[in-house]
């Protein structure tokens, strides 16, 4: 078969831009492709809601990738495995209560649910703001503030384009890049202690892994946080490679927002 590069520029450009198009509308706009981000969108599309997923690098994963520096295996206790094994993943009893995973199928599989259950990913690209609304007298977000990431790193003054969302999890882990933006551009209040972001703690991990789970949720309107960006808002500790916490954050996630949107 003869080969045609303007067919394939075609095709590439019309089926992106298909896809781009039918995300202009969301029930979930997903920010970090990390592990709690990943088992958010998988769990959300699993159930039919519309999903996209914004990453500003060009590989998706976050730090599970890497698992301790660099040396690609992680580690879950026996409260987190069962979403690795309901993903497909065997899992190896290293000492009771421990189990270990080779980080790149943990990763990949994670990432082939989330899109294969209806997930549309975007990487290279950055959320630089997010759109506020006041819904029945209260302040809310309402959509992202989108970029291409190549034009962010490269400092170009070029206008950003805009989704809309019913609602954003914020999972860019510790930096905690939209919620720090939401708090640095509005005089707003968060469901937190201060009202403001509390920063993170640390190493700790059996405190973290807990925390991760019960720092999960809505805090501001429209705007959950989950896996290590939900330690970093609240003021608890960091974990290091046992992911437990981040998958189960990225479920409650998804339950919370599913029954949200079920209920409206």
């Amino acid at each position: 078969m003869a080969i045609d590069e303007k067919i394939i520029t075609e095709a590439i450009i019309s089926e992106y831009y298909a896809k781009f198009k039918s995300c202009l509308d969301l029930d979930v706009a997903v920010v970090g492709a990390g592990p709690s981000g990943l088992t958010a969108a998988w769990k959300l599309a699993e159930q039919g809601f519309k999903v996209a997923m914004f990453e500003r690098k060009l590989s998706i994963g976050g730090g599970m990738w890497g698992g301790g520096m660099t040396w690609n295996f992680i580690v879950v206790q026996d409260e987190g495995r069962q979403v690795l094994e309901d993903a497909g993943l065997t899992l190896k009893l290293f000492k009771p209560g421990y189990f270990t995973v080779d980080a790149v199928a943990a990763t990949t599989t994670l990432a082939s649910k989330a899109c294969l259950a209806g997930t549309r990913v975007f990487n290279c690209m950055s959320v630089e703001d997010v759109v506020l609304r006041e819904v029945d007298g209260i302040k809310r977000v309402t959509g992202l503030v989108i970029n291409s990431s190549p034009v962010e790193i490269a400092g170009l003054h070029v206008d950003p384009l805009v989704i809309g969302c019913r609602y954003v999890i914020e999972a860019t882990g510790h930096d905690t890049e939209v919620l720090k933006t939401l708090v640095r551009k509005n005089d707003v209040r968060l469901n937190t202690t201060t009202g403001g972001i509390e920063g993170e703690q640390s190493m700790w991990a059996e405190v973290a892994e807990a925390h991760t789970l019960s720092n999960t949720r809505e805090i501001f309107p429209g705007m959950f946080v989950a896996g290590m960006a939900a330690n970093a808002s609240y003021g608890s500790y960091r974990m290091g490679p046992i992911f437990g916490g981040m998958l189960l954050s990225g479920v409650k996630a998804a339950e919370e927002i599913a029954a949200r949107l079920r209920g409206r």
